[in-house]
């Protein structure tokens, strides 16, 4: 994905697309059938249910038999499946919700449910099915529960993704690093970072700043306790940009990659002329189709991380206004069932959210290739893993924020103090305007 999972925060989803749709049957025995969210004796009427970026050849075929699966089983019932292409997709929720317009059912990540429960358009779950939590992963359910807002759960967790780390061995030969010593730590890579700057100054181990997921992975606190005030100006996010600086000193980082998103690391990797690629469960698939040389050489090795990796969650939330929440409510623990989980898992190269989905030998058994070994190595990294974006961090203004001022301070035009805690005020100023 590349964050739709916004969906860096637009990453997951978006990845999506690039998969491939299996016909997947589900071997965790849950026993979740259609309507098993919430009672679903005498539900009736109509609701609309919105995803994003999934109404393709490639996932059409899943959706339409889980709906005509949750219809046949509620007699009454009709759901309208309707798709919003991934540009500009929070800016269109925020103006259904504004306009009253807001689908009944919602596919959307923590970031845009945040705005959208700060304006009261969205239903706090927890509040209107108690027995809800239970079903779902405690971290996964924390991720859509918003200290900030009062601490109401405005989500059901749907999928969720992260993924291992992905380096050209061939580059790590030639440029004087051990490919049997793929770095773990961030202290790790910026040491083979600058020793691959040295060897080849053509070539690079980054290629993009960090984003606030990444200083989360650092060891750096991102907000109080109280999650009211951003807190990543502190002497730990200092010495995480000041390796950076450093690096870019050292010519180990070009000035492209100051301004440069995830697609651009993408294909810096692919060209060959980057040695580490941050990834996700349907990377791997995707360098074996488009860049076969890379493929070749390829070495996996887990996300890089001083803390917990990070990883990216989506969700369906409720529209509070709507004029069906029974059956609302209902369809979408549908969808995020243990049983319909594990399906659109398997079909999608994702991760289920659901509580004890993580134990099916699919995410637990090796069989020895490459594709098994990335899953169930990635499970591993989702059971310890953290959603380290916070909720009320904007993608469209704190992260070009955050961004701009750290390439300043790379640049020299002002101290790495000056940087974030400018980022930071900036981030507080309209976290609390927002209020």
């Amino acid at each position: 994905m590349t964050k739709h999972l916004r969906a860096l925060g637009a990453v997951a989803a978006l990845a999506l697309t690039t998969t491939a749709l299996a016909a997947c049957g589900s071997d965790d025995g849950g026993g979740d059938a259609p309507g098993s969210g919430s009672d679903a004796g005498g539900l009736s009427g109509e609701i609309t249910f919105q995803t994003w970026n999934l109404k393709n050849d490639k996932f059409t075929p899943y959706f339409t038999e889980l709906i005509a699966a949750y219809e046949d089983a509620n007699p009454g019932t009709s759901i309208d499946w309707v798709d919003q292409p991934a540009e500009g997709y929070q800016d269109k929720l925020s103006a259904d919700a504004a306009a009253g317009s807001l689908p009944d059912v919602v596919d959307m990540g923590p970031e845009a449910a945040y705005t959208l429960a700060q304006a009261g358009a969205l239903l706090d779950v927890a509040e209107a099915d108690p027995d809800a939590q239970g079903q779902y992963l405690d971290k996964a359910w924390e991720a859509m529960t918003f200290d900030g807002l009062g601490g109401g759960t405005y989500g059901f967790p749907w999928y969720l993704n992260t993924g291992p780390s992905f380096f050209n061995t061939a580059l790590f030969e030639q440029c004087g690093l051990d490919p049997a010593d793929l770095p773990e730590t961030y202290d790790e890579l910026f040491d083979q970072a600058a020793v691959l700057a040295e060897a080849c100054p053509d070539k690079s181990m980054l290629a993009r700043m960090p984003s606030i997921e990444n200083f989360g992975e650092y060891g750096v606190p991102l907000m109080d306790e109280d999650a009211t005030e951003f807190t990543y100006d502190d002497a730990t996010g200092v010495e995480f940009v000041e390796r950076f600086r450093d690096l870019y000193q050292s010519e180990g980082l070009t000035e492209e990659a100051l301004n440069n998103l995830q697609t651009a690391e993408v294909e810096e990797f692919k060209a060959g002329n980057l040695a580490y690629l941050p990834g996700s469960s349907y990377t791997l698939g995707d360098l074996r189709d488009t860049a076969p040389e890379i493929y070749e050489t390829l070495g996996i090795g887990p996300r890089i991380s001083n803390a917990a990796p990070n990883m990216y969650i989506e969700s369906l939330v409720v529209n509070a206004n709507t004029e069906n929440a029974e059956l609302a409510l209902d369809f979408a623990q549908f969808v995020t069932n243990a049983s319909n989980q594990m399906d659109f898992a398997k079909a999608a190269s994702v991760f289920p959210s659901s509580a004890g989905s993580l134990d099916d030998p699919w995410f637990t058994e090796e069989d020895g290739e490459q594709e098994t070994q990335v899953r169930v190595e990635s499970a591993n990294q989702v059971r310890e893993a953290v959603v380290w974006w916070p909720p009320a961090f904007s993608g469209a203004t704190d992260a070009n924020t955050l961004r701009e001022q750290i390439a300043q301070a790379i640049l020299g035009d002002k101290t790495v103090e000056e940087a974030l805690e400018s980022s930071v005020r900036y981030s507080n100023e309209r976290l609390a305007a927002s209020r």
